[in-house]
């Protein structure tokens, strides 16, 4: 397994260039968005209106941060729960979503979504919020701030750490991993 330098916005090559297993470290704009997010921003693309914020190349990070203290950018960032965007994930991807970034298995829907649209899915550690936080500098919200911790907040981060889980080949990391455990 690799580790991987990578900026966003994404391009098609450093999509290409990404494999199931592969450990990165991203710098650039990531954006956040939970259930509820991804709620209104679908219903928005099903009514033919603009979203609030510009997805296309970007990278969604699902999670609900804790508020900063003194000093921080932002409090607790880990990871929640992917399966609970996937029904929203694929008219996202269709719309230009380039990379998500969670934790937990996909939707077969969505892995097809990810080769169709050619893009990624990446897990951070669950439980690792603190020390997540600490690769996010700068946080604001750009979106939905009613919904409180689930609003769209934009992340300027540097060396955010993930491993690539679901890649444009069809392959699936925590599929490689049941394999490798299985009896014959």
């Amino acid at each position: 397994m690799a580790e991987k330098r990578i900026t966003t916005p994404l391009t098609d090559e450093t999509v290409r260039s990404l494999k199931a297993g592969d450990r990165v470290l991203i710098t650039g704009v990531i954006y956040t968005g939970r259930d509820a997010a991804h709620k209104r921003l679908v219903e928005l693309l099903k009514a033919g209106k603009p979203l609030p914020v510009d997805l296309r190349g970007q990278f969604i990070y699902y999670v609900g941060p804790a508020p900063a203290k003194p000093g921080q950018a932002i409090g607790s960032a880990g990871p929640t729960t992917s399966y609970r965007m996937d029904s929203y994930t694929p008219a996202l991807l269709e719309y230009g979503l380039k990379g998500m970034i969670g934790k937990g298995m996909r939707a077969k829907e969505v892995r097809d979504a990810i080769i169709k649209q050619g893009a990624i899915y990446l897990a951070a550690v669950g439980g690792a919020g603190a020390l997540i936080a600490k690769s996010i500098k700068k946080a604001r919200i750009v979106a939905y701030e009613d919904l409180g911790a689930e609003a769209i907040y934009e992340f300027t981060v540097e060396d955010f750490p993930a491993i690539v889980v679901d890649d444009v080949y069809g392959n699936d990391l925590y599929e490689e991993g049941l394999k490798q455990y299985q009896r014959a």
